[in-house]
């Protein structure tokens, strides 16, 4: 199969699913010897227009686990604003150290549905979103050479190909329901209504918080208020310069703390073709 441009798209609150696509993006580009461009479906506004991509194109969509599925106030715009129209797709789940549970098996479905043909899945490791104990240093130079490898044996399928191919078979089921959190004590940890809070201390009003906010969640004109729905993505406490912000919920607090007792034993990355 002809494949003329290879295009980068992913959500990627905190970087890490951006460093991942990327990486593997540009190895399978290379290998393929056509040029490619990052698509980031991260802002608000980059998820309003309608991404139409065609049969000479191989799409790599990148988004993290959340609750062991795709963050569900992202999965509307992603079935709304792909169009495949043919196009050969490989799809990238990232996960903080737990498990990518259904997630990966859930964005290939929505891309079989938005008429790309899946060639290729993975699941990826990297720094939890909210601590910073649980794969830390992830994605490493190993995760790396693991991503180029992936990417140059997805690059010699595609080039073998001679008719679009089966759906690629990866674990999980996408209809599954969400992972429910739990606290330290095993017990439901309910933070949904949690958002974060500001250090008056430390804030400078630079608005960078409100600038980031994946959801548009942080008013503008006063950074310490959140009147819209926070997905708990961590980006404004990541990027805040002056760490001025945080969250104090007890519940999330719960969660973070067994996250932190029970998954620190590093996970391994998972590659289908």
């Amino acid at each position: 199969m002809e494949i003329k441009r290879v295009c980068a798209l992913y959500f990627s609150a905190t970087g890490n699913t951006e460093k991942t696509v990327a990486t593997f993006a540009e190895t399978l580009a290379e290998q393929l010897g056509v040029p490619w461009e990052r698509l980031p479906f991260t802002k608000p506004a980059e998820r309003e227009r309608d991404y139409v991509f065609a049969d000479t194109d191989l799409v790599v969509v990148g988004t993290p686990t959340y609750a062991g599925k795709l963050p569900n106030k992202i999965l509307p715009d992603l079935k709304a604003h792909l169009h495949g129209n043919g196009a050969l797709a490989a799809a990238i789940v990232t996960f903080g150290n737990r498990s990518y549970d259904n997630a990966l098996a859930e964005l290939c479905a929505v891309l079989e549905g938005d008429g790309f043909h899946t060639v290729a899945g993975g699941a990826f490791v990297g720094r939890h979103a909210f601590t910073d104990k649980l794969a830390e240093d992830r994605p490493d130079w190993d995760d790396r050479k693991e991503l180029k490898n992936f990417a140059t044996a997805t690059a010699d399928k595609v080039k073998n190909l001679t008719e679009n191919p089966a759906p690629v078979t990866v674990p999980g089921d996408p209809e599954a329901p969400y992972y429910i959190p739990k606290g330290a004590d095993g017990e439901p940890a309910k933070f949904l209504k949690a958002k974060p809070r500001t250090d008056p201390a430390k804030c400078t009003n630079c608005g960078a918080c409100a600038r980031l906010c994946p959801m548009g969640a942080i008013d503008p004109k006063d950074v310490y208020s959140v009147p819209g729905t926070c997905i708990k993505c961590q980006a404004c406490v990541r990027k805040c310069t002056k760490h001025a912000k945080y969250f104090d919920d007890a519940a999330f607090l719960s969660h973070v703390a067994m996250l932190e007792q029970t998954f620190t034993e590093p996970k391994k990355n998972e590659v289908f073709l």
